[in-house]
């Protein structure tokens, strides 16, 4: 059976899209793909681990955009970030700034404004992350100092939201979106390049002339480097044939997150360009993982 090391715990959107993504290719390849869950360090143990795996396509990582952050936060790691090939963007998954539904910032002007004259204390999954590199540009761009407060994990920082006992929380869509929908948040912005079908009615940074910031996350495959291409190919057509599928495509839009249809190509090109940008950010801001 083939090998898939999941970088986190399971639970989260990311392990979610592993799992239905696993099904469904193996269904698809006519063979069984058993899940790892291999969490911590950043995703730096479960990385590490499939970078070490042979490359004979009997081993595949779930990757994120992490992989093109974790460099420029850990320079003396055992592996290359950069160094996988690159299989399947599964989905893409943009982040959002969300407040409570009482918040009296009614839209992303009215939280600039009141952020300058109070700065606010601000949730994301981790330090690091993309949610904080995102948090750290924004609050720049409001010529205020937000304080950053780092979660080891979403959930955490959501739950604290609700509570009151934060402002905001900068976190991925797939996290909040039954929170916007139900009413008990509202959305001030997405990171996205375009409006998403999960939740249309909030702007995005582009909108709001903040396009230069635009970020948006994924969930997706890679293998071990030197994995035969034609072994990539045909993960990539199954990968790519699995995220049409009605069901699949149903239990993605829940989350909050959009399937594409891309080959291999395009998402190394996405983890190299996304890597020389953030890493001026992390540099910029001197942004630390711990």
């Amino acid at each position: 059976s083939i090998r898939l090391i999941v970088p986190v715990a399971p639970g989260g959107s990311q392990d979610i899209v592993a799992r239905l993504s696993a099904r469904a290719i193996g269904e698809a390849l006519g063979q069984s793909i058993t899940v790892e869950n291999l969490p911590g360090g950043g995703s730096n143990i479960g990385y590490a681990a499939a970078a070490r795996a042979a490359s004979d396509g009997y081993t595949l990582l779930a990757g994120s955009d992490t992989l093109s952050i974790t460099g420029a936060l850990t320079p003396r790691l055992t592996y290359d970030p950069l160094g996988f090939a690159a299989v399947h963007r599964t989905v893409r998954v943009p982040q959002i700034l969300v407040v409570r539904a009482d918040h009296p910032a009614k839209d992303f002007a009215e939280w600039f404004a009141l952020s300058r004259r109070e700065p606010p204390a601000v949730g994301t999954p981790g330090n690091g992350s993309l949610a904080h590199l995102l948090l750290e540009q924004l609050s720049r761009a409001a010529d205020s100092s937000w304080t950053h407060v780092p979660y080891r994990g979403g959930a955490l920082a959501v739950n604290d939201l609700m509570a009151g006992q934060l402002q905001g929380v900068m976190i991925n869509i797939g996290a909040v979106t039954d929170h916007v929908r139900g009413g008990r948040l509202r959305g001030l912005v997405v990171s996205a390049d375009a409006r998403t079908k999960a939740l249309p009615e909030v702007p995005t940074l582009g909108e709001l002339g903040l396009g230069a910031i635009t970020s948006v996350g994924w969930h997706g495959l890679v293998a071990p480097a030197g994995t035969d291409p034609a072994i990539i190919a045909r993960i990539n057509a199954a990968s790519r044939a699995a995220a049409k599928r009605p069901d699949l495509a149903e239990r993605f839009a829940g989350l909050g997150v959009e399937a594409t249809d891309e080959a291999p190509e395009v998402l190394a090109a996405a983890i190299r360009d996304d890597a020389a940008r953030y890493a001026e950010v992390v540099r910029r801001f001197n942004i630390r993982a711990e």
